[in-house]
């Protein structure tokens, strides 16, 4: 039986006063409780030793136990890596220098929008992706997915070979039994042939498509995707009477008003949103001037954690917030029968600060919002002035079906009339992210003839008679569109490494074009588009640069009917009953990630879950329903049930539950199958985002993906939320415009130290993270993982608080728990000058340089654990077991060996390890300079969570460079070191989170 989680005391809430302003900051709600059980788990160093610790020990007990441990510590240093065999090139490719990594320009897609990256290949093989500067898009920065593709790229668990019934067959004998089936699609012009895609922005696919349905004019082309954006196009057409995509200028925006839309993190666009978005927060030295962000949202996001002014409010009662708005500006009468979801004063003042910045203001929605609010937030943006400036309008990006009848439940209607024959799935799974309602697995079993294309062999393969197994987008040829529709073209950075087809070969065999390749189809697409005279050169620049020049979107001059507001019914909320809400998950997505290790083992931005999911729950409705944190719970909907656990959420809309998609997998591979619940089970088609009618109740009886539980006590969630605590000390510091004025204006007196100073005359690396610009998304620490070799665990071992991430992000509440302000840190090593680590290290592992950099000397460690305990930031980690040989996590598959960074070494049980300030980056730039004979440029070194950053939140430099910028933002007056009192000096500083606060509502508690 697992160990319980401290659970919720809401008897000691409850009578906690509002934090004034010396209150400290808090990461859960145990810790804001303060109870005398969370204060004896806080005060343990490692609370997985508690009993041995409290176990009395005998002498000849003691002394056994030492002779082991100095027997141990000597075997974890003579450990030595598995014989490996190498063999030298007969005859090497050209450009390739062993040592030396190539960089190819490619193109990622997640939801099917592409995203501009660069793919570092060591001797062929694609070891870590970093953005692409050039590409509109990204702006030369990445997300958590494209950190992660390479760890995809080379699963052990991906289909490695085309099945038959489940038997093991092959291409061959596909291409021949398709040959026979093409001749009865031509004989009925391709009646009774269905393809079923996801959503795809290629120009090359969508051509095919084109071109198929011309051959088989009666074939039929559907699409879905378990998360979409159709409201959003169909909110367009009830405004304009068109499909427009929707485009927005946070840039050029003073005042934001976002209505449940996790635009930094959550949309096509995150990347640049998240740029533009904190270029209009960026404070430095003589400039103060920020945006202002309201969220209204159903449940907590990295939107709301940004946001000057935010409120909790079921998704079901936006629309009433959306028609409330429009009525105040004319566009609509106010709802009269719906109960006033927002303070009325809360509504004035953000109304008078949107009217007074018309023509630079956003109201935004979000996707999984109902197509009248859409409709609704178009016609408040035209009235604002926003059309043209904030707002932009542009022609659809992604690719449709030509018909209404191109939806999953049309398919499956047909299915049930008996007229669908063959059935080809490009990509996604339907059988498990289908709604429950719609009974897909069984109606997919009435399909004579049923393909599926992908690259796992997951629960839709399964159902299938044929599976082909799919290639890698780093091992395949094809193009992409951005949010924008910048094109850029993918190419591959390795042969395939299971015999994969892309998507382009198969819908030429479709057609009777059997032997293309994806890279004719390509080529031969651009080149039928191309006008100019030299080809092979535009060819080759756009495959340099990664874009297809010219090829953004041109923007739409579009209105918006008067009276849409006035005319689309209210939607009919139950106010009595328990919302339920679905949400992708913010690691693993819709659940086609589930199978990466680093996004499974990724906290998630709020809760710091990992290797599972939970019901999200307000305090107050928690409380309501006597659940705390780790009960377990049944969900009763619509004559469906489930059985998961609870997560008590600062910060929820109250009488609403949200779950997270993407878990409970059966054939997601080794690493995904059976983590979390599948709440896929409870969603319906006909309300796929949110609803009402949920009933939940504490569980009387195990059953449900929790079924092997004997019982219906506490559960222990796998959560870095309670791990490297720093209890009571003031860590994240927050001001607004008014008190920055007089930040850091009493300089600091230096304090006497035992340590003697050191004079760094080269260079002195060091670095800043501006707390105003980090918006909690992860990409740092994914980007850190992938380039240093971390290992995963697995969820046991995270549990045991001994997750690897050199980096983290802690996450703090400040205020009453019903909608505290929250706020991210990173926290990787502080590279301190004065280290607490070093002195007490018996080998000199951990030791200073003259660059000040805090080294770890792998081949010295021994295991004493002395720094990471001498450690006040809590930044160490111990490699407690060979994580990288893991059979468990993928770790030791021969396939993941070729994912590790030849430049950084691969550490071994036994271990300490911590952030390195990526100092391989720095060697090799050194390397560089020296042989050029100067010093090293400023911005030439970066390190990895850096250049991941989407919104520049982290700056590494040279404070001893005459232009150096780090040098410049520790001169800015809100910059501080944390934990300054202990004098360790450290060289990763911060700058404040700086809130912009309307100053006509009621004042607020500062820290």
């Amino acid at each position: 039986m697992k160990r319980k989680t401290p659970g919720t005391d809401f008897a000691t809430l409850s009578t906690l006063p509002i934090p004034d302003n010396s209150r400290p900051l808090w990461r859960s709600l145990e810790e804001l409780a303060d109870t005398e059980a969370f204060r004896e788990f806080a005060s343990r160093e490692f609370p997985e030793c508690t009993d041995l610790w409290l176990t009395p020990v005998k002498r000849r007990r003691w002394l056994k136990l030492m002779a082991a441990s100095l027997a141990f510590g000597g075997l974890s240093g003579c450990v030595r890596p598995p014989r490996e065999e190498i063999v030298p090139y007969v005859r090497a490719p050209e450009h390739m220098v062993p040592g030396k990594p190539l960089y190819f320009a490619t193109a990622l897609t997640h939801g099917g929008y592409a995203q501009g990256v660069t793919v570092e290949s060591h001797m062929g093989r694609p070891t870590k992706v970093e953005g692409n500067p050039l590409y509109p898009a990204s702006l030369g920065a990445t997300d958590i997915f494209s950190q992660a593709a390479v760890l995809s790229l080379y699963d052990p668990d991906r289909s490695q070979t085309v099945t038959n019934g489940g038997q093991i067959s092959h291409w061959q004998a596909f291409v021949e039994h398709l040959s026979a089936q093409r001749e009865q699609w031509a004989a009925r012009g391709g009646a009774g042939l269905h393809i079923l895609t996801e959503t795809f922005t290629s120009p090359t696919l969508s051509q095919q498509f084109q071109d198929f349905l011309r051959v088989y004019p009666n074939a039929r082309w559907h699409r879905y995707d378990p998360v979409d954006r159709t409201n959003g196009l169909e909110g367009a057409r009830l405004a304009f009477g068109q499909k427009v995509d929707t485009l927005y200028r946070f840039d050029r925006a003073a005042v934001i008003l976002s209505l449940d839309c996790n635009f930094l993190t959550d949309t096509p666009a995150r990347t640049r949103y998240g740029r533009d978005f904190i270029e209009g927060r960026r404070v430095r030295h003589g400039k103060a001037t920020m945006n202002r962000l309201y969220v209204l949202e159903s449940t907590p996001t990295p939107t709301g954690a940004m946001a000057d002014h935010r409120l909790p409010v079921q998704a079901g009662r936006m629309e009433a917030v959306a028609r409330l708005l429009a009525a105040r500006l004319g566009l609509a009468d106010a709802p009269d029968s719906e109960e006033m979801p927002i303070p009325e004063r809360w509504l004035d003042l953000v109304m008078r600060d949107l009217s007074n910045h018309r023509g630079e203001s956003i109201v935004i929605a979000g996707d999984h919002l109902s197509p009248p609010v859409h409709a609704v937030v178009q016609a408040i943006n035209q009235e604002l002035g926003n059309f043209g400036r904030t707002v932009i309008h542009i022609d659809p990006v992604a690719s449709a079906p030509p018909d209404s009848g191109g939806s999953l439940p049309a398919l499956l209607d047909e299915i049930l009339t008996g007229s669908v024959q063959t059935l080809v799935i490009l990509g996604g799974n339907p059988a498990y992210a289908a709604p429950a309602d719609l009974e897909v697995e069984r109606i997919l079993r009435r399909v004579p003839l049923r393909i599926h294309w992908g690259l796992y062999a997951d629960e839709t393969a399964e159902l299938c008679h044929w599976h082909i197994p799919a290639l890698h987008e780093l091992e395949s040829w094809s193009d992409a569109r951005a949010y924008d529709g910048t094109v850029s073209l993918m190419q591959p950075l390795i042969a395939p490494l299971y015999g994969g087809r892309s998507v382009h070969e198969l819908m030429a065999l479709l057609m009777g074009q059997a032997g293309q390749s994806d890279h004719n189809l390509v080529q031969a697409y651009w080149r039928s588009r191309y006008g100019g005279p030299d080809f092979e050169r535009f060819w080759k620049k756009a495959l340099q640069d990664g874009i297809v020049p010219d090829t953004a979107a041109t923007p739409k001059t579009v209105s918006a009917r008067a009276d849409v507001a006035k005319t689309l019914p209210p939607r009919k909320t139950s106010g009595s009953s328990l919302e339920i809400r679905f949400q992708p998950d913010p690691s693993i997505g819709d659940g086609r990630y589930a199978n990466n290790g680093w996004l499974q083992e990724l906290p998630k931005p709020l809760t710091k879950l990992t290797w599972e999911n939970a019901v999200l729950l307000s305090p107050n409705t928690a409380k309501r329903l006597d659940l705390a944190t780790g009960d377990l719970a049944e969900l009763h909907y619509r004559e469906r049930r489930l059985t998961a656990p609870v997560w008590v959420m600062p910060g929820h809309a109250d009488d609403s539950a949200t779950l997270y998609l993407g878990y409970g997998r059966r054939r997601a591979g080794q690493v995904g199958n059976h983590t979390g619940f599948d709440a896929y089970r409870l969603r319906a088609s006909d309300a796929p985002w949110f609803d009402y009618g949920l009933d939940l109740r504490k569980a009387s009886r195990p059953h449900g993906w929790l079924g092997s539980l004997l019982s219906t006590e506490n559960v222990e969630l796998a959560t870095t939320q309670r791990h490297h605590t720093l209890d009571g000390r003031e860590l994240v510091k927050v001001l607004t415009p008014k008190t920055l004025a007089s930040a850091g204006t009493e300089p600091a007196e230096p304090k006497p130290s035992l340590y003697p100073e050191y004079r760094y005359e080269g260079y002195a690396w060091a670095m800043v993270i501006d707390l105003n610009a980090c918006i909690g998304c992860n990409a740092c620490v994914v980007a850190c993982q992938a380039e240093n070799n971390v290992p995963i665990v697995g969820k046991e071992e995270v549990r045991r608080g001994r997750e690897m991430h050199w980096l983290r992000v802690d996450r703090y509440y400040a205020g009453e728990p019903e909608n505290p302000k929250t706020y991210f840190q990173p926290v990787p090593c502080m590279h301190c000058e004065k280290a607490p680590c070093e002195p007490v290290c018996p080998v000199q592992a951990s030791i200073h340089d003259s660059e000040g950099l805090n080294n770890q000397v792998y081949n010295r460690c021994v295991g004493t654990r002395f720094c990471q305990s001498n450690c006040p930031y809590k930044v160490r980690r111990f490699n407690f077991f060979a994580y990288t040989e893991a059979a468990e996590t993928n770790e030791g598959a021969l396939s993941i060996r070729a994912v590790r960074n030849p430049d950084v070494t691969v550490r071994s049980r036994g271990v300490m390890e911590k952030c390195t300030y990526c100092v391989q980056r720095i060697s090799e730039a050194r390397i560089t300079a020296e042989l050029e004979h100067r010093r090293i440029r400023e911005g030439e070194v970066q390190t990895a969570c850096q250049a991941a950053c989407p919104t520049q939140a982290i700056i590494f430099g040279d404070l001893n460079a005459p232009d150096s910028q780090v040098a410049a933002l520790r001169a800015e007056p809100h910059h501080y070191a944390l934990l300054a009192e202990l004098n360790t000096q450290p060289r990763t500083t911060y700058l404040a989170r700086v809130r912009n606060p309307n100053p006509e509502f009621d004042d607020e508690p500062e820290h």
